[in-house]
């Protein structure tokens, strides 16, 4: 008997603190530990799903349309300068002539400018007085000249100038016309005859010409004989 009464009392007592452990209240959970200043707390995943709900999509009617953009303004794009022409016009006599060219055509140009092309240059120059009547004409007057202190003379014996009188052959026109200026001084008609082909200078009008403005316009305008295409940069 006394050892069913002990099963019964183990039996009992174990169920008291079977339904004592089931009914006890839950312990209160730990203080977290102090935050640092300046560090945020970290936060659960659920803990951001409970307490962040999602915004609220404004309907379409409430979605305020994006302003119509004006196209920009056009701007009006300078219209390119026409490419400068320039020209000459020529041959003219002198520059004075050139200058009277360029007063005809003021109005068809923007700057004018008169230029000296050189003519060509003999190869030399002799100093002659023309063929005589005869020789004996011939050896006369050659007999004057030395009479009048002039050496360096002859009388040409064939040819185009028979029975005249060389008086000095020279490179530089300068000193063949020294040479005539004597012999004219002392009386005698000398002349000076080229070797190979020489020309005169001639002059040019060199122009730029206005808007418009043709070629064949300006030299007809000017009375020039020719018209050429210049580089509009030697008129600077």
């Amino acid at each position: 008997m006394l050892i069913r009464a002990l099963i019964v009392l183990l039996i009992v007592l174990n169920g008291g603190v079977a339904a004592w452990w089931i009914s006890r209240p839950e312990p209160p959970l730990p203080a977290p530990p102090a935050q640092p200043a300046g560090v945020p707390r970290l936060q659960l995943l659920s803990e951001s799903e409970q307490t962040s709900a999602p915004a609220a999509l404004p309907s379409p009617a409430t979605v305020p349309s994006a302003p119509a953009l004006s196209p920009p303004a056009a701007v009006a794009a300078a219209a390119p300068a026409a490419p400068a022409q320039c020209f000459s016009v020529g041959p003219f006599a002198d520059q004075a002539a050139a200058g009277s060219a360029a007063t005809r055509i003021g109005s068809q140009i923007t700057r004018g400018k008169p230029r000296e092309v050189p003519g060509k240059t003999a190869q030399g120059y002799n100093v002659i007085l023309p063929p005589q009547a005869d020789r004996e004409a011939a050896q006369a007057l050659a007999q004057r000249i030395g009479a009048a202190g002039f050496d360096d003379y002859l009388v040409v014996n064939s040819g185009a100038q028979a029975n005249g009188i060389a008086l000095g052959r020279y490179r530089s026109r300068e000193g063949a016309e020294r040479r005539q200026s004597a012999l004219r001084a002392a009386g005698f008609e000398a002349l000076l005859q080229p070797l190979g082909e020489e020309g005169a200078a001639q002059w040019w009008l060199d122009v730029a010409a206005a808007v418009g403005v043709t070629a064949p316009a300006l030299q007809s305008g000017s009375g020039a004989a020719q018209s050429r295409s210049l580089d509009c940069a030697l008129l600077r």
